[in-house]
């Protein structure tokens, strides 16, 4: 296993989440002081989304013409351009919205093709434990980013110069570690599936990325108004949020390590049963503060395992062409989530004081439908097998 290069992508994508981390709130509370409306900030924040379902079909072309090394270069300087320029683009709401479509389609061209290359580098008994450390070092940044922003203000210079500095190492660092190679590439007609053939070849793989990247997004955008509408304090909404994520940063090694030694699909399943039940049990347990902040926590570390354990899957079960495709269609399904999963909760919400816990309930029961179904496949395979 080439450790160097792995050491260079994980550096690369905690600087990425750092970066989201930072600039999603940053945007929103610079536009609210400037009196934008919820809608105007709504739309400004949905675009990072939009740039990383349209990076997902450039992938493969980023792939036929350039090396590693030089594609992952574009998308950093493109990344840190788009932070570098923000101080100057909130007095242009279209300046604004062109940075944040570029900060989109640079972030998911290297979670795309960095997703792809840590599975290629995982020996498979220790995927599990791989992967997770990946999706650990982003998760933790992005956590970061939120953090450094209470410490520094909204309206600092400080935020985006730290940013942007973490963007310049980051490019240093990828000259250092990633090779000045091609990626292997077949021709079009010799790939398994194409984007939309991904749901037909793994659907539970799918449903898995569409629960994460909705829970993800309404745990950010939601989570904070659903408490504060039940009566918590602002200070305490926001503290949710904080462990919901804390339990997604602490427990992927352990389900990483856990993936290495059990059966996935079976693991899989169990993180469905468990985020299901607590979405269901979440209006019970505002009542019941002594058992919210610990279930809480393990929501985080569940929801975060249905994502790792996608990504160990899809590892385990295409290489190639074939991985980054369906690493392509984790961004566009990504996407897709983060955009709808804030408009369904919030309409959820209007229609009932639950709506937010339902909406998250009813998603991670579709993944569990599609995740039992893939657990008795593997099963009758094995029983063929034996």
């Amino acid at each position: 296993m080439n450790k160097r290069l792995l050491a260079g992508l994980l550096f690369a994508v905690s600087v990425v989440g750092f970066s989201l981390g930072a600039s999603l709130p940053l945007v929103s509370l610079r536009l609210l002081d400037a009196g934008a409306d919820t809608l105007q900030i709504g739309i400004v924040s949905a675009i990072p989304a939009a740039g990383m379902m349209l990076s997902a079909f450039m992938v493969d072309a980023c792939c036929r013409h350039l090396t590693r090394r030089t594609i992952y270069l574009l998308c950093f300087g493109l990344c840190m351009t788009s932070i570098a320029l923000l101080e100057w683009a909130f007095s242009s709401i279209y300046l604004l919205a062109l940075l944040r479509l570029g900060l989109g389609i640079g972030m998911g061209v290297a979670i795309i093709l960095g997703e792809s290359w840590v599975n290629e580098l995982c020996p498979e008994h220790n995927r599990g434990k791989i992967m997770a450390l990946y999706a650990t070092s982003f998760t933790g940044f992005q956590v970061l980013g939120p953090a450094m922003l209470a410490v520094l203000g909204a309206h600092s210079p400080w935020v985006t110069g730290v940013v942007t500095g973490c963007y310049g190492l980051a490019l240093l660092c990828i000259v250092l570690t990633v090779p000045n190679d091609y990626v292997e590439h077949e021709e079009e007609g010799d790939k398994s599936f194409s984007l939309a053939g991904f749901f037909r070849v793994a659907p539970a793989l799918c449903v898995a990325v569409l629960f994460f990247s909705f829970f993800d997004a309404v745990v950010l955008s939601l989570l904070p108004v659903y408490a504060t509408s039940h009566g918590f304090a602002i200070g305490v909404a926001a503290m949710m949020v904080t462990v919901v994520f804390a339990g997604d940063m602490l427990f992927q090694l352990p389900l990483g390590w856990l993936a290495d030694r059990c059966e996935r699909t079976w693991l899989h399943l169990m993180c469905g049963l468990v985020a299901m039940s607590i979405g269901v049990a979440l209006p019970w347990l505002l009542q019941m503060t002594w058992l919210l902040w610990p279930l809480l926590l393990l929501l985080g570390a569940v929801a975060g395992g249905i994502y790792t354990l996608a990504l160990v899957l899809i590892g385990q079960r295409f290489k190639g062409q074939d991985l980054v495709t369906a690493n392509a269609s984790v961004g566009l399904l990504w996407g897709v989530g983060s955009l709808v999963g804030p408009l369904v909760s919030g309409a959820a919400m209007d229609v009932a004081p639950h709506g937010l816990p339902m909406a998250l309930a009813l998603m991670a029961g579709l993944f569990v439908c599609f995740a039992r179904h893939s657990y008795r496949r593997v099963g009758r395979m094995r029983a063929v097998a034996d």
